[in-house]
Parts: C-alpha cells; structure tokens; sequence
C-alpha cells in the first residue's frame, strides 16, 4: 500500500524544518567518521592507560584491528528494571572476544526509579536526570577508544538520556539492549482498585502495601504500559533494538542469547567491518517519525510527547506537537495494555507484539519502510520475532494474526480510529493529552476552575471533601523552570474517585503525569508555563474553564482573565533539599516543554 499522505507531509515538513541543522549535524558526523577508528588518535601512554585491566584482551586492544566497544550501563540494583544489567557487561565481552573483538565498560550513568520517587522531593530531579544521563554518557565515551557503543537502559529517563548521547556520538554505531519486563503479578486494574480505596479510606496501609509488592513483584520492567515499556517500544520502531528483544523476560536463556548477539551485532556494524551503521543513519527523519507513529498506535506515554524532541534536536532533527498532532488524527489505537486496558505487556507480548503492530502498519502505508537500522536496510526486519531452536537464536516471521482481540487489533478494526494522544491548544496555551484511557463521553468537561500550586493541597481539599460538583483542577508553577516538572501521579487516584462519584472532573497543568496516567482527562505540559507568566498564572478560583479533547482546545472562556497581573509565588522551597541545590542551573536554562524541556540540547 502506498504511504499515507499525511505521513508523507508530515516527514517532509520535517525534513525542511530541519534541513540546515541536520546537514550541519551529518557534516560533523562525517567528518568524525572520516578519522577512522578512534583510537588510532591516542598515544601510547594515553592507550596504556586505556588498556592497563584487561588482562588477555591487552593484545587485541593495542593492535587496533579488532573492534572496540564501549558498553554505557545504567546497572544499579535498586531498579527492577535495571538490576538484570549486572551480568550483561561479562557476557557481552566474552560474545565479543569470542569473535575477535573487545569490550570494555565505558561508564556507568544514574539511573532513578519514578515509582520511588512518585510524591516525593526526589521526583523535582527526575526530568533533569535525562540531560545528567546524557552527559555521562558523553564522559564515559570521551575517552576516544571505542569502535561502537553498546547502552544498557530502560527507565524513563534514562533510555532518552542515552539516545541523546548516541546521536551526540553518532559517527560510531549504537545498539541498545533492553532487560525486559518482569514477569505479571498483580492485576494492574486490581492494584489501581486498592489505591483508590486507599484515598478514600476504605483500605489502610498494609492492604496498599501488600497490593504494591504483589504487584512490583521481581527483577525486570514493571509490566504496565508506562514510560519505561513505551521507551522499549520506541527503541524498535526507530532500529536500535534488535527485532522482537523488547519484551523478553529476564533471565530466560533468550534473554542471554539475545545479548549474545546483540554484541556480536555491533562488532558487525562497525567502521571496521563491511556494515557500517553509525547512529546518525540510523537516526534519521524517518525513524523520528516512525517513533511518533508507534507512540500513537499504542496509546504509549506522554512522556514521549516531551523525550522525543529533545532527542531528535540532538541528532538535527525538529519535530513538534502539531508533527504528533497530525500523525494522530490518522494512526489508530491498536492496543489496549494498561492503562488503556487490562492487559499487561507481558499479555500484549503474547499476543503478537510489537512485531505484528509494526508488520500492520508497513501494510497500511503508515510506517516508513526504507530505513537503516542496527539489523538491516528496512523496518520490515522489526516484523520478525527471536527464537531458540536447539540451542541457536534466529530470527523467524512473526505472527500476521492477533492472537487475542481484546489486546491487540489490525489498523483496520482499531479500538479507535485515530491515536492515543490529543495536542491541546487555546487562550491558555499549548498542551497534550493521553486520550487513549479516556472514555469519549468524558473528553469535553467546561466547568469552574480550582487552582492549587502543589499536588498535596489538591489531596487535602479532597479529603476535606471540598469536591462536590464538575471541576477543572488547575495545578500550576509545576514545570521544568518552577520545579524540575515532577510527575503528579498521585493526583490519579483521588481524581478516578471524584470521577466515580459521577463528577466530571479534568486536570489542567504545566507539570507532567505518569506515564501510567489513565481515565482521568489531563491537559498536561501546558507551555508557557505559570512561572514564565503563562496563561495559567492567571487564572483563579471560579473561572470558567473548557477543555475539549475531540476540539484540542483549551480555553478560559471569559478572556478578560487574561488581562490581570500573573499570580508570582514563592518558590525559593524548590531549591534546596535531597539534591535540588545541585539542579539551579538547569532550571534556570531548561527549555520549554513544547520543545522537549531540555538543557543540553
């Protein structure tokens, strides 16, 4: 089938969008690759020093034939998702001596844990954490002795943070290699039941924690369709996966021999070998867009909305919220993985995956086709799914056929016709919404407008049971400039109660939501901020408000509101505390969260 035109129009307004600062970036790219391998360029003592640990592999290194590569791991114990890592940089380098090459730990990055941090001062450094993860990434590679860069990340910072990094390094080839979801505990509708009846009384605190650890239950990725779970997705819609590894669980014999390979893949890709695939070919328009498209078929994180930009401006690539705006009004939803369902990834896994959304959507012209890849020339490849057989990983045609409708669907019988994710805009400025979770009759609320600056004066007016007909919660002076943008997950349960008690009730803020946000209609990343005078800093109590969805509009609609004087708090208690002292400079140069809310780029 043809492309779909709106693909075609939207790839080609980037593509002309971008043109001068990506043909600067591919210049410099080239010009990096032009060198040869990096290490031809450093001394003797500079290689000595490089080389003084590495045992038998001393030879291989000094000789400078075989290829190099630097693993970049964001290993630590305490996130799930993560702790799989620990043995992941011993295999790759025994995969990679095995065929004559070398491997060396670059450099480990911070990795923190949002579902730890979720309510807490901790979350204020989490956005910024992404820009941090990226420059680690670029000191853990400034050593200048790597053929290709291996980068082990899942979490929702994190995975964003390094394709920064790989495209900043982008004249060497970059594999990601993911550690997969845990296996299913805990219902997730079953575990968002007890939180609600936690918030309302109902439940005390050793319900809610022994719902929590049924639930977040053992090594690998929490299995809900969250920030981390659409980072995996991400990662194959735009190549730097290997087809099918996203969801592979941890510590399964394919696990190992998908890591196996995969550092056997990036010794093959190298400028050294016959199949060179530098990052920056990888990280075209194309794969941007074919991003954007696998976000909006799975009704993934809205997180994306704001790690997408910024990585594409590091590789000279400018998108923006009409470019996911568009692509949504003509990719379908087909998916429902919870939030948006019941399903967990582990269930969507099972049921066809990624390779069989993806094989649907090259059918439907909605995916570009011609893309270089860290496994080949098409994403056709990414259809395939990785198999075992006696012992030997290949790479075998994956399921053309739903294996359980209620999970996944064709594009051609969706769960709903148009995409996940609605761009938002209006007299009190430019936002998105998830709306995949959404039910219709609740996408359009007008109603007054409560304005809080924090989302624990929101939980105490609930509990003062000051909630009693349809609101607009207005929370302000929460993005990237008042407070780092923290995630508001906590305000999910109590607005699904009010919900429930058959108000109509929708969320209005600058600051984010979790990547696991759900029924509740929320206009989020709303830019201007508050804190840069934005429409929302004029708002107060009693205005009325409407937000419409299905219109992408969000407005006051007294626009005489417009005229007072923005509200000027006091925020001189976001800068200190649990590592905020060290943050000042980011919030004082962090972009805008219409362009990706970055520092670094």
């Amino acid at each position: 089938m043809p492309l779909s035109p709106t693909l075609t129009q939207v790839t080609d307004r980037i593509i002309e969008r971008s043109a001068q600062a990506r043909q600067t970036y591919m210049d410099r790219m080239k010009r990096a690759a032009d060198e040869g391998p990096r290490r031809a360029h450093l001394t003797c003592g500079n290689q000595a020093h490089a080389y003084a640990a590495m045992g038998d592999d001393k030879g291989a290194l000094a000789a400078g034939r075989a290829a190099n590569i630097g693993i970049v791991t964001a290993y630590n114990d305490m996130l799930s998702a993560h702790q799989p890592f620990a043995t992941y940089p011993d295999r790759i380098k025994a995969a990679a001596r095995a065929k004559g090459g070398t491997a060396q730990v670059a450099g480990g990055v911070p990795a923190m844990c949002d579902g730890v941090t979720q309510g807490q001062v901790g979350m204020e450094l989490s956005l910024f954490s992404r820009d941090v993860i990226a420059l680690a990434a670029g000191v853990s590679l400034s050593h200048n002795t790597y053929d290709a860069a291996i980068y082990l990340g899942v979490c929702d910072k994190i995975v964003p943070g390094l394709v920064i990094a790989a495209a900043t390094f982008g004249y060497i080839p970059a594999l990601f290699l993911p550690a997969g979801p845990m296996t299913s505990g805990l219902p997730n509708d079953e575990k968002a039941r007890v939180r609600q009846e936690f918030a309302t009384g109902e439940c005390n605190r050793d319900d809610l924690m022994a719902a929590e650890m049924a639930s977040y239950h053992g090594p690998g990725t929490c299995t809900f369709y969250g920030t981390a779970n659409s980072n995996q997705m991400l990662m194959e819609f735009m190549g730097l996966h290997l087809p099918g590894s996203s969801f592979v669980n941890p510590n399964t014999p394919l696990r190992d021999a998908l890591t196996d390979y995969g550092a056997e893949r990036a010794l093959e890709i190298t400028a050294l070998g016959n199949d060179y695939r530098p990052a920056s070919q990888v990280l075209d328009e194309k794969a941007f867009v074919n991003g954007m498209v696998g976000l909006m078929a799975t009704g993934g994180s809205t997180n994306l909305l704001l790690h997408l930009p910024a990585m594409a401006r590091a590789a000279g690539v400018h998108i923006t919220t009409e470019d996911f705006a568009d692509l949504s009004h003509v990719v379908p939803l087909m998916t429902k993985v919870y939030p948006n369902g019941l399903a967990d990834v582990n269930h969507f896994h099972a049921a066809g995956g990624l390779g069989y959304v993806i094989g649907d959507l090259l059918d439907q012209g909605l995916l570009h086709d011609d893309v270089t890849t860290v496994a080949g020339d098409t994403l056709s490849d990414y259809t395939q799914e990785p198999k075992l057989r006696d012992g030997k990983l290949s790479f075998e045609a994956g399921t053309k056929t739903s294996f359980n409708d209620k999970i996944l669907r064709p594009a051609t019988d969706p769960f709903q016709t148009t995409g996940g994710v609605s761009h938002m805009h209006g007299n009190l400025g430019s936002g998105v919404m998830k709306v995949s979770a959404v039910a219709p009759e609740r996408r359009i609320i007008e109603a007054p407008a409560r304005v809080f600056q924090t989302q624990e004066a929101v939980k105490k007016a609930f509990q003062a049971g000051e909630f009693t007909s349809d609101t607009v919660v207005v929370v302000r002076f929460q993005g990237p400039k008042s407070n780092g943008m923290p995630e508001l997950h906590n305000l999910t349960p109590v607005l699904a109660v009010l919900q429930d008690r058959g108000l109509k009730v929708a969320l209005v803020t600058d600051g984010r939501m979790s990547g696991a946000s759900g029924k509740v209609p929320a206009a989020i990343h709303v830019a201007p901020e508050a804190a840069q005078g934005g429409p929302l800093s004029k708002l107060q109590d009693g205005d009325m408000v409407r937000v419409d969805a299905e219109a992408g509009t969000l407005d006051v609609l007294d626009v005489s509101v417009l005229d007072r004087p923005a509200a000027t708090p006091d925020l001189s208690d976001n800068g200190h505390g649990v590592g905020r002292e060290l943050f000042q400079v980011f919030r004082d140069t962090v972009g805008d969260a219409d362009s990706g809310a970055g520092v670094v780029v």
